[in-house]
């Protein structure tokens, strides 16, 4: 029992701990385990059942298990492999404890008429049961009777076992004066501390297991969504460049347009400039669905801007989307007289310097990049507004580093990555919405069918049809090159068999390796139509616009998410013409994969899809970018918890009316990484 003198606070270091020195600790936080309350929220991600002993003459191949023998005999062989070997017995069997590498010390500890307890994998050796390397504890005395409790295991890392974790966890947990006053009544687990304690050494019973998660991931999600609260309340206490309406450029774009607003975009299109209007910084999400319209939102919003002599920066995942951003929003922005420029990290020297210049002193009002926006180097004359295309594959980092290139710059985040209710009212609690839920008038549903890959001859040739009659399309691969280790078609291969197989269509190849300007030659060859068929990677996932393309073959289909599928068929159906997408997939598909290719032939819906995606796979990180692999959530999956949502924004909101104690503990608990985002 921990004396008062050994207690910590919950922000006290892990190398309070004994044991855990520098190089540890170094270690422990690549587990993101910096203080004792990073530790006792390191919750386990399994159990294994060590509650009873099992006797040597029932025990199973292939399963792990717990068992408890006294030393018969141990020596050393040198066969193919020097090992170890226990022979243990429990007056019903034998077992045999095998290891390859040991200690001298080791070595003389196994002494015969010691008691030895093991967990570990059974396997049939040559001598009958075995087990290699298990865990292992001796005893002069026979052991005491199993645990009542399952045992933890810990997500580990390289050179941390669970088991060292688990010693830690234990004594934090005994240690650590941890004073939560977040409670609920109505839940089996009231107190917070009390369902972590129970996690960490629960007894077996799933439903209890369940119960106890269920009330941490409430708290989690809580102060999540009261590091949401907080940072809208800190907006609104800070002041920027307010926007108002100038001499009527929008109007003039509205006329040269060609083409009518839906309901949906002038709505939008209101609510962002009317927050633009405001000295309080603008923070607001843009949805829709993918070729729903928010460039031209955005358009509207950077003519606000350049109205008042400000300038608009808009950043873009990918330079395939920056690209076609600039031709659009040149086209529509230079007439009115509005500078518009591109910046991306693969320009030449001369380009990225007059660029630079141009960014500096104020000649683009209008600033299109990459990443390249954001980094050291790129000043700004007068930044107002920030817009960010795609958000979800941008960090927060790298938007917090776009913020700072101005003086707290109004943000329009903008994703064609539909995101459900439950989401959004959790999730972006700091942001307002608006969402563009229709599509232009005279769009017709892309139809999509599946394909099983034996009828791989059959798709070839209705693409071969449709092409002769002037249609143009993609062919869309998982990879780049073959790879011996599996048998996913790659772009580079596929390119190849079509060329073969359809002679007389012009094709094209695009894939992220490709030097910038063949990557510009492709696509400006399918735009003009010279191309019939663009066989490409992924990352034409978002960005290209080609109103004749009508038609989509997706390789592999199965290996994608349902969000990836849906964006890729976006590219289809941008013009009058019926699109169609084929979906070709490799037999036997999993049932999620079946699951998912069936969503993707029974609806266009992106919202609908957006659901059924949550449920299939989880959210993804919904802060940062996917592609650092870091989790925003401890132990919240989205997937299965969402129906928490609604009550941790019904809890955050009466802890934020009436216990403003209680709220601030649950974010210092839980909010130490979103934290960094509110300060966004």
């Amino acid at each position: 029992m921990a004396t008062r003198a050994d207690e910590r606070p919950i922000g006290a270091p892990v190398t309070d701990l004994p044991g855990v020195g520098p190089g540890t600790a170094a270690k422990l936080d690549r587990l993101g385990i910096e203080t004792l309350g990073d530790l006792i929220l390191h919750l386990p991600f399994r159990y294994q059942d060590r509650t009873r002993s099992v006797p040597f003459n029932e025990l199973e191949p292939g399963k792990s298990c717990l068992v408890t023998g006294r030393i018969m005999a141990s020596n050393v062989t040198f066969g193919r492999r020097r090992s170890l070997l226990i022979r243990l017995g429990d007056g019903l069997g034998t077992l045999t404890i095998r290891m390859f590498h040991f200690s001298r010390s080791q070595e003389r500890s196994m002494q015969p008429g010691s008691w030895m307890r093991c967990f570990g994998d059974v396997r049939i050796g040559p001598t009958g049961p075995e087990m290699v390397h298990p865990e292992y504890r001796l005893h002069r005395d026979e052991p005491p009777p199993a645990p009542s409790e399952l045992t933890p295991v810990y997500p580990a890392t390289l050179g941390l076992t669970s088991a060292r974790i688990r010693t830690w966890v234990a004594v934090a947990l005994e240690r650590c004066h941890y004073v939560v006053a977040s409670s609920l009544a109505d839940m089996p687990f009231a107190d917070l501390m009390e369902a972590i304690r129970f996690l960490h050494a629960p007894s077996n019973d799933t439903g209890r297991i369940d119960a106890a998660r269920e009330r941490v991931v409430l708290d989690e999600l809580t102060g999540h969504y009261l590091v949401m609260r907080r940072r809208q309340a800190l907006l609104k206490r800070q002041s920027t460049i307010a926007l108002p309406s100038g001499p009527k450029l929008g109007r003039r774009l509205l006329r040269q347009l060609g083409f009518r607003l839906t309901r949906a975009q002038a709505k939008a299109t209101g609510e962002v400039l009317e927050d633009l209007a405001k000295e309080r910084p603008m923070i607001r999400l843009l949805q829709g669905d993918v070729g729903s319209g928010k460039t031209v939102v955005a358009a509207f919003a950077a003519i606000r801007a350049a109205e008042r002599g400000c300038q608009t920066a808009i950043m873009a995942p990918t330079e395939i989307l920056a690209e076609q951003h600039f031709e659009t929003l040149s086209g529509w922005l230079v007439p009115l007289g509005i500078g518009v420029g591109l910046l991306t990290g693969r320009q030449g020297v001369p380009e990225r310097r007059a660029r630079l210049t141009a960014i500096r002193d104020g000649g683009d009002l209008v600033a299109v990049g990459t990443h390249a926006l954001f980094q050291t180097g790129v000043e700004f004359h007068r930044l107002a507004l920030a817009i960010i295309d795609e958000q979800h594959r941008f960090g927060v980092h790298q938007r917090m580093q776009l913020r700072d290139k101005g003086r707290l710059p109004h943000q329009l985040v903008m994703t064609a990555t539909p995101i459900p209710r439950t989401l959004t009212m959790a999730l972006y609690a700091d942001m307002d919405v608006s969402t563009i839920d229709e599509l232009p008038p005279g769009r017709l549903p892309v139809r999509t069918h599946g394909a099983a890959m034996s009828r791989r001859g059959e798709v070839i040739d209705r693409v071969r049809n449709w092409c002769a009659m002037g249609r143009q399309g993609y062919w869309v691969c998982t990879t780049i090159e073959e790879d011996e280790e599996t048998e996913l078609n790659a772009a580079e291969s596929v390119y190849a068999e079509l060329s073969g197989a359809m002679p007389g269509l012009h094709f094209g190849l695009i894939h992220g390796r490709l030097p910038q300007a063949e990557k510009n030659a492709v696509m400006a060859g399918f735009k003009a139509g010279e191309i019939h068929i663009l066989v490409a990677t992924t990352v034409i996932e978002v960005g290209v616009d080609v109103p004749n393309a009508s038609v989509m073959v997706i390789d592999n289909a199965e290996r994608l998410g349902l969000a990836q599928l849906h964006q890729l068929r976006g590219r289809v159906g941008r013009g009058s013409i019926q699109a169609t997408c084929i979906l070709l997939y490799e037999t036997p598909l999993s049932a999620v994969a079946r699951e998912r290719l069936a969503v993707m032939r029974d609806t266009n819906d992106g919202f609908k899809i957006a659901e059924k995606d949550l449920e299939l796979r989880g959210p993804g990180d919904i802060l940062g970018t996917r592609q650092t692999g870091e989790e925003t959530f401890r132990l919240a999956d989205l997937g299965i918890d969402r129906h928490l949502l609604p009550r941790a924004v019904a809890l955050g909101n009466r802890l934020l009316a009436e216990d403003e104690a209680t709220a601030q503990t649950i974010i210092d608990t839980w909010g130490r990484r979103d934290a960094e985002y509110a300060a966004v």
